[in-house]
């Protein structure tokens, strides 16, 4: 998909979410679609099968929304499934995540994370990553078996990579 029908996809979806006044609720959720077929190979291969019939993808949209989240997000979700453009999610949510952060002046955070994080150690990471970075930080909190402990966050294009996976890579490399 090109850039100028990516943005009119997220312009367009923004736009929505703000006149239902649920646009921060529509960014978790896009975050939480966009994680949930990143997980699973199989979900990822149907609705990205334009050879599958529009309903049916549409159909596996709302199965997996069902009762999870807002309205607008199962149908915008749905909109941009049965388009065809089911590859492009990832970077639609990612968008609306950035400029919807943007526009109340923050960044955006995504933390890597083997285990599920308590909301005290969210609060202290963000408050830790508003301080390195000087911005306010919206967090997005991912699990990630392949971090194997501690984090990794990316803030704009700065990783910071606490992860043990890490540490170990470099003491391999200085063995």
């Amino acid at each position: 998909m090109s850039q100028a029908t990516i943005d009119t996809y997220v312009a367009s979806i923004t736009a929505i979410a703000e006149a239902d006044g649920v646009l921060s609720q529509l960014v978790g959720e896009f975050a939480a679609v966009v994680r949930a077929i990143d997980n699973s190979d199989d979900l990822r291969n149907k609705l990205s099968d334009e050879l599958l019939p529009i309903s049916v993808r549409q159909n596996i949209v709302e199965k997996l929304l069902d009762g999870k989240g807002h309205r607008v997000t199962a149908q915008c979700v749905a909109l941009v499934v049965g388009a065809g453009h089911g590859r492009d999610l990832r970077t639609i949510a990612e968008k609306i995540s950035t400029n919807s952060a943007h526009a109340n002046g923050r960044e955006v955070a995504e933390v890597r994370s083997a285990v599920a994080l308590s909301e005290d150690q969210v609060k202290r990471l963000s408050d830790a990553l508003t301080k390195a970075t000087g911005s306010q930080i919206n967090l997005t909190v991912i699990i990630d078996p392949s971090v194997v402990g501690g984090i990794v966050a990316t803030v704009g294009d700065k990783v910071i990579d606490g992860s043990i996976r890490n540490s170990l890579d470099q003491l391999k490399s200085r063995l």
